[in-house]
């Protein structure tokens, strides 16, 4: 897990949390309105520690350093930076800077469920990548009833159209006749539709439950999101 332990530029840190650029912070650290540790401070050069209590006109500031995330994703929410046509992940955020952060393991429009956003690219690939075999729960709904021969099936491997190789071992959960708990360790284009496409049948609703360790919090509503404990980030590299 990266982390921010160097003293940092005050200018630079006030850029990297806030919305405002390098100039603008430093013309806003000028002035006078930000406070380090209860004190304040005016010259944009002046060197902070990564866990220094800043303040800007009285309002805490997040300290610097990676942000990890989780997020309750609805349905018909992209998982994009921009879209033209729908919403996306990011403008759900109420953070600073929300175009630095981005989607470890995207989901498709009418899938709904756990995603996970960060600023820290090691993070994200060690979730995201095949060889990390980081599991992905999902919970699923279909339109015909999901015969038991679907169990072996996956946990073989199958073959999905215009795939060369079969997709990786994934453990199958019958939990009644059209639903299921699946659990796969990559992620392919629209991979779970199409196992079940493979099969003959058809996914009707789609909704992640969990990535790896980190299981998607009841509390959230959909649309909402929060920070990732330091227990829940520290389990991607378990």
């Amino acid at each position: 897990m990266t982390t921010s332990s160097k003293p940092i530029r005050l200018d630079r840190y006030l850029a990297s949390v806030t919305d405002y650029s390098r100039n603008d912070a430093k013309k806003l650290i000028k002035s006078g309105d930000i406070c380090v540790d209860g004190r304040a401070v005016c010259d944009p050069a002046q060197l902070i520690a990564a866990d220094a209590d800043v303040t800007l006109m009285g309002n805490a500031l997040r300290p610097p350093g990676p942000r990890y995330l989780m997020l309750n994703k609805p349905q018909g929410v992209v998982c994009a930076a921009r879209d033209r046509r729908h919403s996306t992940v990011l403008d759900l955020l109420d953070e600073d800077n929300p175009e630095r952060l981005h989607v470890a393991g995207r989901l498709d429009i009418d899938t709904t469920g756990l995603v996970l956003l960060t600023d820290d690219g090691g993070w994200s690939h060690a979730i995201t990548s095949p060889q990390r075999r980081c599991w992905k729960t999902y919970y699923v709904e279909t339109a015909e009833v999901i015969p038991e021969r679907c169990i072996e099936h996956f946990a073989r491997g199958v073959f999905l159209k215009d795939d060369k190789a079969r997709t990786l071992p994934a453990e199958l959960t019958i939990i009644e006749d059209r639903s299921a708990r699946l659990k796969i360790c990559e992620g392919r284009y629209h991979q779970v539709k199409r196992m079940f496409g493979a099969e003959g049948n058809a996914v009707i609703r789609l909704h992640r439950e969990a990535i790896g360790y980190i299981h998607l919090d009841t509390d959230l509503a959909e649309g909402e999101y929060r920070a990732l404990s330091t227990d829940e980030v520290a389990s991607v590299f378990e």
